[in-house]
């Protein structure tokens, strides 16, 4: 019996100086991936991710087209040499990887989408007016009760639920530090600011939706050939058309990261999840929310043995 595995894509937060060059120089198909991007692009986003300067990585209008051109390049290698899988999802940004890899959006205009997008997002708000911050060991719950309260003329969300004891929030800096100190005191484990340039996934963000909505809407968007189970409804998308809106209302909209894995697991009946992208931080999500299905993560190539031994075991 073969096993039923799913495709995840990290998003911003899980780059690094060098991601990726390690898949290039071993497979052909993951430097093509590279060159590919750097012809949509109209610079070398692959000297980037293998040598930075760390400085321009970090940058959200070029972290988003490195990260998902390091993705679809590891993903070229795993399609070709490993396994199928039956749904896709992505962190964030990581939600056009999923869709490149269901066959709805095609590379090129990924990498331009997320350039735009990241452009986008970095000017919705200036630098230092918003920030976000990460509560770990306070239920979803009782963080969404704490910026239920903050007065209306601020900002203050839930932006990422990524497990069941690690809720992100965004908004005004303000608001978010406040509201660190009043989950604090409901007993959070930890309560932490984010060094992040912006606030996504909030009300916040609405400019870059705006912005980039006309962009998404003159790019083509083909039916997904397996589910994509997208950010912002954690269900599977059914067409080219919901899978552009989900991109859409996801921008300013939250990260349902918790639920989209459940429903890989229960309803999809996922029993290995592999992270396709640089490093670990879905797999570390995955195993708190599904412990019952495996996860691998191929941030290095030394990955793909351990997913093929698992495969085997399997089969």
């Amino acid at each position: 019996m073969n096993t039923r595995v799913a495709f995840v894509f990290p998003g911003q937060g899980s780059q690094s100086v060098g991601m990726g060059q390690a898949w290039a120089n071993q497979y052909p198909e993951a430097r093509q991936a590279y060159a590919e991007a750097d012809d949509a692009l109209g610079f070398a986003i692959s000297e980037m991710c293998w040598s930075g300067p760390e400085s321009d990585l970090q940058l959200t209008a070029n972290t988003q087209p490195a990260l998902l051109a390091t993705a679809v390049a590891i993903l070229r290698v795993v399609e070709k040499s490993v396994v199928s899988p039956v749904a896709v999802a992505g962190h964030s940004l990581g939600e056009y990887a999923a869709l490149v890899a269901a066959g709805s959006l095609q590379y090129s205009d990924a990498l331009r989408l997320v350039r735009r997008r990241g452009e986008f997002m970095q000017e919705a708000v200036p630098v230092g007016v918003g920030a976000m911050a990460a509560i770990l060991g306070l239920a979803a719950s009782e963080v969404a009760a704490v910026t239920a309260a903050v007065p209306a003329d601020e900002v203050c969300t839930v932006a990422n639920l990524n497990a069941p004891d690690q809720t992100v929030i965004a908004g005004h800096t303000g608001a978010v530090e406040r509201a660190v100190e009043q989950c604090q005191e409901r007993g959070a484990r930890r309560a932490i600011m984010l060094p992040v340039s912006a606030p996504f996934h909030s009300p916040l963000m609405v400019p870059a939706r705006e912005n980039l909505t006309p962009f998404l809407e003159e790019t083509e968007f083909l039916d997904p050939e397996i589910p994509v189970v997208s950010n912002i409804d954690a269900m599977p998308t059914v067409s080219g058309a919901a899978a552009r809106d989900a991109l859409v209302r996801q921008i300013d909209g939250p990260v349902r990261w918790v639920e989209s894995v459940i429903w890989l697991a229960d309803q999809a009946n996922v029993e290995l999840f592999v992270e396709v992208g640089p490093g670990r931080v879905l797999a570390g999500l995955n195993r708190r929310i599904a412990p019952q299905a495996k996860t691998i993560s191929l941030h290095e190539p030394g990955g793909l043995e351990k997913l093929q031994e698992r495969l085997g075991e399997s089969t």
